[in-house]
């Protein structure tokens, strides 16, 4: 069954600004390739400065993705980005079907 997910994904601060827009890529190619589809563009916040230092670092590149797939599809991304030094953080949440429904996601709430 498709749902809806959100998620939210903080990049190293050391990070340009291209190879960060290429993470992102890389991850919404993943996502395509597992079956799923990132709805609309990921909405790209930019340069962040942490609450506290993460990994001594003290900011962060954030970004986050809208997506639309089956739950067995997101285990391997889940995975990569557990893995990569790059990836500071990552959350990934699933919505209330009637809040995506509300974003335009999914076709009803159920």
């Amino acid at each position: 069954m498709m749902r809806a997910y959100e998620l939210m994904i903080i990049l190293d601060g050391d990070l340009d600004e291209a190879a960060a827009q290429g993470w992102v890529k890389s991850v919404s190619d993943s996502i395509a390739k597992a079956g799923g589809n990132v709805h609309g563009k990921p909405d790209w916040w930019g340069r962040r400065q942490f609450a506290y230092p993460i990994n001594k670092k003290n900011e962060g590149v954030y970004t986050v993705l809208e997506i639309v797939t089956e739950a067995p599809n997101l285990d391997e991304i889940d995975r990569f980005l557990r893995l990569a030094d790059d990836v500071v953080r990552h959350k990934l949440i699933r919505l209330p079907d009637k809040e995506a429904a509300r974003r335009g996601l999914l076709t009803a709430a159920g």
